[in-house]
């Protein structure tokens, strides 16, 4: 079976070493240093920290082509992507500038690897409506042209997912399929809103775990979780890896997906988040092979 990754961001794809690339005045100990955060909003910064040594669109192709690469070498033969589309606009790029040199990189790589990259576009919830609203129409201009889905992620506290009602309307109005960042630092409540605004499937949804008749819902509904279990214990989200509800979730019927998030920032792998599945929470070879057909059954490209 082809490997399927369904919840990866460009930009958290960047490891040290690249990040090196990018700026070779980094020092080696400064890089360490970012990296080595135990918590959300340590994360958060090293984020930011990657993109900030961003240069243009340039160096989009570069990292690009490096996720490309990494992929084909895990065997993951399939992707959705998410790039931060309010990121470039942050860092003062032309988006359209950016995304040509990505899709060109994208189709460099495709030539000469086994790997097929479809985009998913988002908007930061709490930069607000209006921003995500103009992030939905910007993901509109590129259907056809290789933006697949659209979704929110950042800040589920400050940005509830019932703002940007209007924005989901648009998007899905213009053929985009729908994901929401959910249930990551916020509880069952955030990922409701987030079903209740039209998602089809959440990234992360841990805290679903928390409230039995939403997992049932879930379940019933089958909308899947798009699972990180390493990012959530390094991000804090959970305290530590026995307590993390991958598990819970599974035997109560949720359709789970496994995903690293942010590989090149957690160090993670897909085969090290299906080696955790197995040896740290059981998961037999027969449901780890439920998992990865989930990722197949429940991808948006058809």
């Amino acid at each position: 079976m082809v490997l399927h990754e369904l919840h990866l961001h460009l930009e958290g794809t960047v490891d040290p070493a690249t990040v090196r690339m990018l700026d070779p005045s980094l020092s080696r100990e400064l890089v360490d240093e970012v990296w080595r955060f135990s918590s959300f909003g340590g994360f958060l910064d090293c984020f930011k920290f990657i993109a900030q040594r961003l240069r243009g669109p340039e160096d989009y192709a570069l990292i690009t082509t490096r996720m490309m690469e990494s992929l084909a070498s895990q065997g993951i033969g399939y992707a959705e992507v998410t790039l931060g589309a309010g990121v470039v606009q942050w860092l003062g790029f032309d988006f359209d500038a950016v995304w040509r040199a990505i899709r060109a990189a994208q189709k460099a790589a495709q030539a000469r690897l086994p790997v097929e990259i479809h985009w998913n576009l988002d908007g930061i919830r709490q930069l607000g409506a209006d921003h995500v609203l103009a992030m939905a129409q910007l993901a509109a201009r590129y259907v056809g042209d290789g933006v697949l889905s659209f979704g929110i992620g950042g800040d589920e506290v400050r940005g509830p997912a019932a703002d940007f009602r209007a924005a989901y309307q648009y998007a899905k109005d213009a053929g985009l399929r729908l994901t929401a960042h959910a249930g990551e630092t916020a509880g069952p409540a955030s990922i409701r809103a987030a079903l209740d605004i039209g998602a089809e499937r959440i990234g992360h949804g841990i805290r679903a775990a928390d409230d039995p008749e939403l997992m049932r819902r879930l379940r019933d509904e089958q909308i899947p979780l798009e699972v990180c279990i390493t990012s959530n214990v390094k991000t804090g989200a959970v305290a530590d890896l026995a307590s993390h509800p991958v598990r819970r979730l599974f035997d109560a019927g949720v359709p789970l997906t496994l995903n690293t998030d942010d590989p090149g920032i957690f160090g993670c792998t897909l085969e090290g988040e299906f080696a955790l599945a197995r040896q740290v929470f059981g998961f037999t070879e027969t449901e780890l092979g439920q998992i990865r057909e989930n990722a197949r059954q429940f991808r948006f490209a058809r």
